[in-house]
């Protein structure tokens, strides 16, 4: 049986084509409600001047955040999402694995002011990845991460684990993703040994819902 992280990889190969439909059309209704805007606010009250996206996917946020004149790279692990991303904007867009980053195997820039991952850190073992993007940032630069909420998204089951995502009442032709859950000690927990303080948490909501869309992380580095 194949191993959870490479199945989520493939489940993404698999599913680049669907994703970019749903994400231009508005197909998410929590993206188009709370949470695109909620990350764009995170991001613009840093008031950055170079921004890395990763797990930029097809680059909504990187036209996004040029549209607002800020400076922005992306890079992603499936090449059919930072082909559309490339096709439908202007910012660089690299494409490498979290392995490859974490190796430092692919040159995406450093020196940034701010590195965001939204809905992007869906695998196991974070806290390498979160460490080699701590020695991207410049000086007093800031990590932000949004994820699902894990209060909302614990089921009843609140511990660390890998879940499936079957995209059930998505269009298109999806295969079923595994992704792992971490509980909110959990998430700051991988913070701080990567090196990072928590400085922020928000949890965006829609008024008339009555729980969460998702967690909003700010991180900066930690001084020793």
């Amino acid at each position: 049986m194949p191993a959870p992280e490479s199945t989520l990889l493939q489940s993404w190969h698999h599913n680049a084509t669907s994703w970019i439909e749903a994400v231009r059309t508005g197909a998410i209704e929590s993206r188009r409600q709370v949470t695109d805007q909620a990350i764009l606010l995170a991001v613009q009250s840093r008031q950055p001047e170079r921004v890395l996206d990763l797990g930029c996917g097809e680059g909504w946020l990187l036209r996004a955040l040029t549209e607002r004149s800020i400076e922005a790279v992306g890079v992603d692990g499936d090449a059919t999402l930072v082909e559309a991303a490339r096709a439908a904007g202007s910012s660089p867009v690299h494409v490498a694995s979290y392995e490859a980053l974490v190796e430092a195997r692919v040159d995406i820039g450093r020196d940034y002011n701010l590195i965001c991952a939204n809905f992007a850190l869906l695998h196991q073992d974070i806290i390498p990845l979160l460490a080699a993007m701590n020695a991207l940032l410049a000086p007093g630069g800031a990590l932000v991460i949004q994820t699902l909420h894990p209060w909302t998204a614990a089921a009843g089951d609140y511990q660390d684990g890998w879940r499936n995502e079957t995209f059930a009442g998505f269009k298109g032709q999806w295969q079923p993703m595994p992704w792992y859950f971490r509980t909110l000690s959990s998430w700051i927990n991988a913070l701080d040994m990567a090196g990072f303080r928590l400085a922020g948490l928000q949890e965006p909501q829609h008024p008339q819902s009555p729980v969460p869309q998702s967690l909003l992380l700010v991180a900066e580095q930690r001084e020793w």
